[in-house]
């Protein structure tokens, strides 16, 4: 029994195929297709959507991307390599109707148009909505770091600065001693030794220049660091290691876990962008209020307070700081606050009253404490080291007692959080390849995420939605 053969490459056939015999009525492409051609480009902030009276013709926008939209959903974002997918991928052959662009005309169309390609994200979030994806009842938040192109090496904080500067004149310091003692010497073995230190000592002086160009440039802009390759990238802590890159934020829908808003920073912590997150996200579902659900590296209680007034009702994981938690004293959390006496509860049931005051953040922080029940307290070792214990409220702090209540009533809410907001992160990094950034600037860089974030929330519901029903949505969108 022979093997299964194929055709012979040369044999000319009689009613040759068509292109779209290749492609299967619920592939992905169809769907592209689909989605682009019903879209406004002009509205989203295309350029050269209309075509001119003079000159050579240009692509299409819509064409172009099509051939991204493809690319994110199937891993390929280097437009060297989706040049090539033009050339030998019969999708992409069919979806660009035999067009094959270079890759400098790939890539100019995503630098140019870096500012439309988040509109189109949100026009796809709009389907999602239209076709009654979101439960619209809770959103998860988080963020991730990812990698920029700017290596470690080429980050300087301002710390590193001072002390490259400070260790440069030791240096100097010792090379030029080196030098005066050594001159006689070097003189008999024909000077290598002294051209050598020579050669050192110009080395070093020139870094130390650079560097002392550097720290002049920070101290005349606020910054705390600076980036060379890619001056808006920021060295952050990502797990065990620090990496230059940015930071990436979601805001999840916890029903299929898609991407309902998403922005990219360079802000080094998450603290104090969850209003700034969620809060879009909300007025994009369109409901008056939702909760809203983070980890602790969002605990600020001037963002958690505007989440409260902006409709939404954060539950964010409060984080175990201070002496007493290191210590293993009573901690904050332990001491009840009550309202109507404006008194403090400590564990051994004695009242802590208002003894002073003072401005944080622009906000009033009282100070609680009772020296008396503190001296002779059997709890005592238990709870401070020092002669009596004082605990501090803001006086804007009963958003937090009311949001402790909340968690109280629903305590796996954060572990709801991790399994949906994570989900997209490791989907990102791990199956679409989604590390690094390609581009440089922030800017180009929420470009790149946004059609990040469209090709995931594409691939989750490709695979939620028949095919046939989510065509149709499409051309029901309004333009």
């Amino acid at each position: 029994m022979t093997h299964i053969t194929g055709l012979e490459r040369s044999q000319l056939l009689l009613l040759p195929e068509s292109l779209d015999d290749y492609v299967g009525a619920e592939n992905p492409v169809r769907f592209i297709e689909a989605f682009v051609d019903g879209l406004d480009l002009a509205e989203l902030g295309f350029a050269r959507v209309e075509s001119k009276d003079t000159g050579r013709p240009g692509y299409a926008p819509a064409d172009l991307l099509k051939l991204y939209m493809y690319g994110y959903l199937n891993r390929v974002r280097s437009s060297r390599r989706l040049e090539a997918e033009t050339h030998r991928n019969v999708e992409v052959i069919w979806l660009l109707r035999h067009l094959k662009p270079d890759f400098k005309t790939i890539a100019d169309f995503r630098r140019d148009n870096r500012n439309a390609f988040r509109p189109v994200f949100r026009q796809f979030v709009l389907l999602c909505k239209q076709l009654d994806l979101f439960g619209r009842e809770l959103l998860a938040v988080d963020g991730t770091r990812i990698k920029a192109v700017n290596n470690k090496d080429r980050n300087f904080t301002y710390a590193s600065l001072r002390q490259f500067i400070k260790l440069a004149d030791q240096k100097l310091d010792d090379y030029l001693q080196r030098l005066d003692q050594s001159d006689a010497a070097e003189r008999t073995t024909g000077g290598s030794r002294v051209k050598n230190l020579g050669e050192k000592i110009a080395a070093v002086r020139e870094r130390r220049e650079r560097c002392q160009k550097m720290l002049v440039q920070l101290e005349r802009t606020g910054e705390d660091q600076i980036s060379l390759t890619d001056p808006d990238s920021r060295a952050m802590a990502a797990h065990t290691h620090v990496a230059v890159g940015y930071n990436v934020q979601v805001a999840v829908d916890t029903k299929h876990k898609l991407i309902v808003e998403q922005q990219v920073t360079n802000q080094v912590l998450d603290m104090g962008l969850l209003t700034e997150t969620a809060k879009p996200a909300k007025e994009i579902l369109g409901v008056e209020t939702i909760d809203v659900v983070a980890d602790k590296g969002y605990f600020k209680i001037e963002d958690i307070e505007a989440c409260e007034k902006a409709g939404m009702a954060p539950y964010v994981a409060r984080p175990q700081r201070g002496p007493a938690v290191k210590q293993g004293l009573f901690r904050k959390d332990e001491f009840d606050y009550d309202a109507e006496t404006d008194s403090v509860i400590c564990p051994a049931g004695q009242r802590l009253q208002p003894y002073t005051s003072s401005l944080i953040r622009g906000l009033k922080k009282i100070n609680y404490a009772n020296r008396a029940a503190c001296r002779d307290c059997p709890l005592r070792s238990r709870c401070t080291d020092n002669q009596f214990r004082s605990v501090s409220r803001l006086e804007n702090e009963a958003v937090l007692d009311r949001m402790a209540a909340r968690l109280a009533q629903r305590p796996g809410i954060l572990d709801e959080r991790r399994a949906s907001v994570e989900h997209p992160f490791g989907s990102i990094k791990q199956w679409m390849y989604q590390g690094a950034f390609l581009m440089r600037g922030l800017e180009k860089v929420r470009a790149e995420f946004s059609l990040t974030a469209l090709a995931y929330n594409i691939k989750r519901v490709l695979n939620l939605v028949p095919f046939a029903e989510l065509t149709a949505a499409v051309t029901a969108l309004p333009s």
